[in-house]
């Protein structure tokens, strides 16, 4: 079987487990497998609780065999201990802060002035997951390669590190614009490696363009092995991201693509429609110029944005957020704190972790 095919299997079995009707083996006849599906559905439920409570992850395994000409596949679901990201592992996040964080770096700068208003970890160098498509953004824009081009996914194009789902079908085609514009609004990892794997001199040359990139900026702890953010060996820290949101937000495309609510796009014969990853574009409480997500166990849940608060241009980071949407809860946390505030805003944060 092919990348593809694979990646089919692996998906299709996730949904299957997730409507509770699956986890049988293909060879077991449709009375059993029924029953083998009713007894998995009465029992979902407080199985997940109780590996919640316990920090554990679930884990999909798929097993293909084939006997004479029959083709047999069975989907296994088991429960594993939950992988620490690597804030977990440093211990960031048993530092305290005054505005109550749940995430184990963050950062507050003044975009005009560059005065820090909050610190936390700040210097902590850790994955940043789909953040990296920022700069897969700007070192695209940067090359002025035609917006118009059509890109086609490939097998290529497919993850086989995490086994991320996408609905970029192998064989779909897009312009480079659009491939911009899914990576950047809904963290497409197909498009944005698509969109590297087409640069001239092919996907190492732009990984090396992005380092490249990152060396002029001064962004001297960062480091990217490719351009999505799948690997756990893109790294950065807050003071860079900084510097990089800072840069992304000199382009207007990049500004408009990363805070569009959504976008529909022809794949095969429908139209499919992307959402934005970050809810808080819709908030009518926030006036955010760009933004962007991420998230692999490694890195924990992350976020960038370049807001208006409090009559300010400020840039925000937050990095390794311990829940799914604490990260968000962690920006409203800094928006009040700062357009509540009446007095000058001392700088608060927590003392350098030891890493």
């Amino acid at each position: 079987m092919n990348v593809s095919t694979i990646h089919k299997l692996v998906t299709t079995a996730f949904l299957i487990f997730i409507s509770a009707a699956a986890a049988a083996a293909s060879s077991t006849t449709s009375t059993d497998g029924a029953a083998a599906a009713k007894r998995l559905a009465s029992k979902a439920k407080p199985t997940a609780k109780v590996a919640a409570k316990a920090r554990l992850r679930q884990v999909l395994v798929v097993r293909s065999s084939r006997h004479g000409s029959a083709h047999h596949v069975a989907a296994v679901v088991r429960f594993e201990p939950a992988h620490p990201s690597f804030g977990e592992i440093y211990g960031l996040h048993s530092a305290s802060d005054s505005l109550d964080l749940k995430s184990g770096v963050a950062l507050v700068l003044d975009r005009e002035t560059d005065e820090v208003l909050f610190s936390k970890n700040s210097q902590a160098v850790l994955p940043i997951a789909s953040l990296t498509k920022l700069m897969t953004a700007v070192v695209v824009t940067e090359a002025n390669l035609p917006l118009d081009e059509p890109i086609t996914i490939t097998e290529d194009d497919v993850d086989t590190e995490k086994f991320s789902r996408s609905r970029l079908r192998v064989g779909t085609q897009l312009r480079r614009e659009e491939m911009l514009h899914l990576a950047l609004m809904s963290s497409e990892n197909r498009a944005a490696h698509a969109l590297g794997r087409t640069y001239p001199g092919g996907l190492a040359a732009f990984v090396a363009a992005m380092n490249r990139k990152a060396r002029e900026l001064g962004m001297n702890d960062t480091h990217y092995v490719e351009p999505t953010g799948l690997s756990s060996q893109n790294q950065s820290s807050a003071r860079d991201l900084a510097m990089l949101v800072k840069t992304a937000h000199e382009f207007q495309i990049i500004r408009e693509l990363s805070t569009s609510p959504q976008y529909q796009v022809e794949v095969g014969n429908r139209q499919v429609e992307f959402r934005n990853t970050n809810g808080l574009v819709k908030n009518p409480s926030w006036d955010i110029s760009l933004q962007k997500t991420g998230y692999i166990s490694e890195a924990g849940r992350c976020l960038v944005m370049q807001a208006k608060l409090a009559g300010r241009q400020l840039i925000l980071v937050f990095l390794d957020s311990a829940g799914k949407y604490s990260r968000i809860g962690d920006a409203e946390r800094v928006r009040r704190w700062l357009t509540e505030s009446t007095a000058a805003l001392p700088v608060l944060g927590t003392s350098k972790p030891k890493i």
